[in-house]
């Protein structure tokens, strides 16, 4: 039936539509098979592998896919309208433009009623409980309704997604992209969504309780909605006259200076630090993660090493700083000023000689100014460089695989021995 199938997509002599309607193919491996367009409504696919399949615009209408591994899987615009995919894999899935909205498959029986769809003698709702999604592309998704509870969809892209009434409690959001998706009336108390992007995202009515917010991407005005009130988000510190960061900042200097046996390292994760004139300060390893850095000057700064992974850094200028194994994974520095930055490795001491490298996984960089920086050996895999500037900056050898740089002005930059592997915008 799949050979037909892929006869008919080829429109060669002989082929056929594959029909799986109602069958049960359960614990099947079907890895990479070409189901595009296929009629799957109502088929068991319990613990199926289809990783890789290409099953766009496939009918999976009210489909057992529980537990399935559909890893990397294409499902553009296919009706999953009813499926249950509770527990399923979906990581790196394509789901543009899905349909994930509730349904029911009813069988006509003797007397003019009708029966739901059954199996093992139970009736299966449609869901994505428990499911694994991380880095799957679900943009623009129709998902109002549904059950998402408890899955994780940890860098998941789901802009323009809808969530109308949906229920995600407890689900993992973290380093989601959010940007205009609907939430209205969903349910996310308990979610983690440190490092996210709710820019444009609706959120009224939305159930925020208990959700983690902290480094979050939030416009001002969902920052007044009073649909975040129940949620956890960063905390300015308590005297604003700048007398905490002061202590807090000079026992790190002697923490460094005394090489751990005086002072105390900082601890500024969490906490919003909004504007603040930081130039020339030293917090080399210090902790920062999910800080709110937004428009702060750290001009000249030493931060090596320093964890700033999950941070909202958007337009913070970072211009002549040391930041030489600093861990920028997953932070939003959309605008920021890294011009003549310091981004190449730390040569830690001892006998392995072993190199600390910038991380830059996931980070988003669009529209950055990065001209002149040292990225020598940095770790950038996944991020969005998209209208950066960075001429004449240095990536010799640094890892740039699937990085985004459309838009991005490399005039002058030293990309020897970089690894371009799905680098898009990089001619």
């Amino acid at each position: 039936m799949l050979a037909r199938h892929l006869a008919f997509r080829k429109s060669q002599h002989g082929g056929a539509r594959a029909n799986l309607k109602m069958v049960d193919l359960s614990h099947l491996d079907m890895t990479n098979a070409d189901l595009s367009d296929a009629d799957l409504s109502g088929a068991k696919l319990f613990s199926v592998r289809l990783a890789g399949a290409n099953l766009s615009g496939a009918n999976l209408y009210a489909a057992d896919l529980r537990l399935a591994n559909m890893e990397r899987a294409d499902l553009r615009r296919a009706d999953l309208r009813g499926a249950c995919l509770r527990g399923a894999v979906l990581s790196e899935a394509v789901l543009v433009e899905v349909d994930l909205r509730d349904g029911t498959l009813l069988h006509y029986v003797e007397g003019g009623g009708f029966r739901e769809h059954s199996y093992d003698n139970s009736v299966l709702n449609a869901e994505l409980t428990a499911a694994t999604l991380r880095a799957a592309d679900l943009t623009r998704a129709k998902m109002a309704n549904s059950f998402v509870m408890q899955s994780d969809l940890t860098d998941a892209i789901l802009r323009g997604a809808k969530f109308q009434r949906a229920n995600l409690s407890n689900a993992n959001l973290t380093g989601c992209d959010l940007t205009d998706a609907d939430l209205s009336e969903a349910n996310l108390s308990g979610a983690r969504l440190s490092g996210a992007v709710l820019a444009g995202a609706a959120i009224g009515r939305a159930n925020f309780t208990n959700a983690n917010l902290i480094g979050a991407i939030l416009d001002s005005g969902q920052l007044r909605s009073g649909a975040l009130s129940g949620a956890v988000l960063a905390k300015a510190l308590e005297d604003q006259d700048g007398g905490e960061l002061h202590r807090i900042l000079t026992l790190h200097v002697a923490w460094i200076d005394s090489s751990g046996k005086d002072g105390r390292r900082a601890d500024l994760s969490s906490l919003d630090l909004s504007g603040k004139r930081l130039d020339g300060v030293n917090i080399s390893a210090g902790v920062l993660q999910c800080v709110t850095l937004r428009g702060a000057s750290l001009v000249g700064a030493v931060m090596a090493i320093a964890d700033l992974s999950l941070a909202d850094l958007r337009k913070t200028d970072f211009s002549y700083a040391d930041l030489r194994g600093v861990n920028f994974e997953r932070a939003t520095l959309t605008g920021a000023n890294l011009s003549k930055t310091q981004l190449g490795p730390v040569q830690i001491q001892g006998a392995s000689g072993h190199l600390w490298r910038a991380n830059l996984q996931r980070a988003r960089l669009g529209m950055a100014i990065l001209a002149g920086a040292d990225l020598t050996k940095v770790n950038m895999a996944g991020a969005n460089l998209s209208g950066a500037d960075l001429r004449g900056a240095n990536l010799a050898e640094a890892d740039l695989t699937g990085c985004v740089f459309t838009g991005a002005d490399l005039s002058g930059a030293n990309l020897t021995g970089a690894i371009t592997t799905d680098a898009e915008g990089i001619i």
